[in-house]
């Protein structure tokens, strides 16, 4: 997923293909959504569409929201253009009926990118836009790196997520992030303020969120960096 989101798709594939050695019921179905990403990006049709009959297999079976969603979003990726669009559309609604909002996000980026290969600008901005929101705000960085050369591609003009709005956090989760910076663990922190460590981790997860990052030595960066000054 890593790979895939930075563009590394020959490392992606790699991975992938490691991952779906062993047939679990944990993670399986998600490697072989890498798997054909990472497989159609890096010119290997054949492995592609091997990965997806697989996945088929398993959504058909399924048959949840995420499942149809992710499906038609990866028969899309391997269609023609002629066919393409259908699918691209199919999968957003069930997407959007789920939880699974890294998965929806990742399913507009892909029908963004489609339209801006075939010069749809001003739709495929309504796309990427949404997508580029998510990714900045769950901290998934390098699929928000690739919204966003993909929005600039259409014209459009987009900043990078500041990695240091400390001012957005709330006193609660200041505090949380402060003490995470000195080292303290989820349920160090739980300790002393008199919280469940669930409580911890979910306020982690909004200032991870807020201020652009993905783990804690990223924290101690942009908490360490001084924010702008006011006028």
């Amino acid at each position: 997923m890593l790979c895939n989101g930075l563009g590394r798709y020959d490392e992606a594939l790699a991975a992938a293909t490691s991952a779906c050695q062993f047939e679990d019921l944990g993670f399986f179905g998600w490697a072989l959504v890498e798997l054909v990403e990472a497989a159609h990006r890096g010119g290997q049709p054949e492995a592609a569409e091997a990965a997806l009959a697989r996945l088929t297999e398993r959504t058909r079976a399924a048959d949840t929201e995420w499942a149809l969603g992710t499906e038609a979003s990866s028969h899309a990726l391997l269609s023609d253009d002629d066919t393409a669009e259908a699918p691209y559309r199919e999968a957003t609604e069930p997407l959007g009926h789920c939880r699974m909002a890294l998965h929806l996000a990742r399913a507009r980026l892909l029908y963004g990118e489609w339209l801006r290969r075939r010069n749809r600008r001003l739709e495929s901005r309504t796309e990427l836009s949404a997508a580029h929101e998510v990714f900045s705000r769950i901290g998934a960085d390098g699929f928000a790196e690739r919204a966003r050369r993909e929005l600039l591609a259409t014209g459009e003009t987009v900043r990078k997520r500041a990695a240091g709005a400390v001012s957005e956090l709330t006193s609660q989760e200041a505090h949380i992030a402060g003490l995470a910076k000195e080292g303290h663990t989820d349920h160090e922190i739980a300790a002393q303020l008199f919280i469940s460590p669930c409580t911890v981790e979910w306020h982690l997860g909004n200032v991870f969120a807020k201020l652009g990052v993905t783990s804690r030595r990223q924290l101690r960066s942009a908490l360490s960096t001084p924010g702008p000054r006011a006028a």
